[in-house]
């Protein structure tokens, strides 16, 4: 196979990460005789710098023509004054609906080798196994936002979060389809009991499953319910769906039952093939440069990425068979690491490469 994928290395250790990514993806491409160009570009924080907007029209261009987008992180301290008119995120938001992806699936599962770094009981932990798949293009981020001041020492703010039908329906369909390849249990998270915006995601979801996916399990449960959960009895969800500042929140809470934001990958998707794949941690300033940053998360959304939009299941396989091998043998950056035993980012993307080449691949 012959591929294009646009590479967003971004802000902080964005760089670092992407590039340990290229490597796995190389590795594939030598192992399984793909071919595999790279287009890089600008987004975020140094995007602004370079160009003045944080989503250059050619950094655009260059998603749009590829088949796939791998992306680092983006922001960091230098542009995070909340007054600024130009931020780092609005060129990852602005992508997300530029191309249509609407559907963020975030896969969370505790490997063995890590029960005992969670900050939960092992016994918790164990068999975790979950989907949350997360709206991504609508709701309170994408509407209309005012700051005013109503007189001299009063200031007024609003968030407006607005959903449509065909919005919810078109998600609850995504995370429906997993459910049915999994274990067929779909969990849709709301705030049903507050919010006109929830009863409208617990109608539509409601009358999808009924009509269309008969033999699923489908549960509701407030959001503050579900963050209790999470940590309560993690093991029991299967696939989630919920909103977009919800399934913001609730991933990075579900990102500690494995230990470390540098576990979890993630995987934005529309209506086509082409996808944006990136990890779920930020750009994480304080330790960009020094070689310490996890780069597993985004060689484990390579592998959503050869899945996903390049139909390559036995490659994805196999990656995820290599960062099992690579934690099997201990080799794992400082925020998964016993005291004095940590490798550098490099060093475990040397040994995940490693893993891969060991596998025989099928003729």
């Amino acid at each position: 196979m012959q591929a294009t994928i646009a590479l967003l290395p971004g802000d902080g250790i964005g760089p670092e990460v992407v590039a340990e990514g290229v490597r796995v993806l190389n590795a594939v491409a030598a192992a399984y005789g793909h071919s595999f160009a790279y287009r890089e570009a600008l987004l975020g924080g140094c995007a602004i710098d370079a160009t003045g907007s944080p989503l250059p029209a050619a950094t655009l261009a260059a998603c749009e023509a590829a088949d796939a987008v791998l992306l680092g992180a983006v922001g960091g301290p230098k542009w995070d004054d909340p007054r600024a008119k130009v931020r780092p995120e609005q060129g990852l938001l602005g992508l997300r609906k530029a191309l249509g992806l609407y559907a963020n699936l975030r896969p969370v599962a505790v490997p063995e080798q890590l029960a005992e770094r969670s900050p939960l009981r092992p016994e918790l932990v164990r068999g975790v196994d979950l989907i949350v798949v997360r709206e991504l293009t609508g709701g309170i981020y994408f509407g209309a936002k005012e700051s005013v001041f109503i007189r001299p020492d009063e200031e007024r703010a609003y968030d407006t979060c607005v959903y449509t039908t065909s919005e919810i329906a078109r998600v609850v369909r995504r995370a429906a389809d997993l459910a049915r390849q999994r274990r067929g249990l779909l969990t849709s998270v709301d705030k049903a009991n507050v919010l006109e915006t929830s009863r409208l995601w617990r109608r539509v979801t409601t009358e999808i499953v009924a009509h269309e996916y008969p033999d699923l399990r489908l549960e509701h449960i407030l959001v503050d319910a579900c963050a209790m959960h999470l940590l309560r009895r993690p093991a029991d969800f299967d696939v989630i769906v919920t909103e977009n500042m919800f399934g913001d929140i609730l991933t990075d809470e579900a990102s500690m039952l494995t230990g470390s934001l540098g576990m979890l990958p993630s995987a934005s998707l529309g209506d086509g093939q082409r996808g944006l794949y990136e990890p779920i941690h930020g750009s994480a300033p304080d330790i960009a440069g020094q070689g310490r940053a996890n780069p597993l998360a985004t060689i484990l959304s390579t592998a959503l990425l050869l899945r996903h939009s390049l139909g390559l299941e036995a490659e994805a396989a196999a990656v995820e068979a290599a960062v099992a091998a690579t934690l099997e043998q201990g080799i794992v950056t400082a925020d998964l690491a016993a005291a004095g035993s940590a490798y550098s980012t490099e060093a475990v993307g040397t040994a995940v490469v490693a893993a891969l080449q060991r596998q025989p691949v099928a003729a």
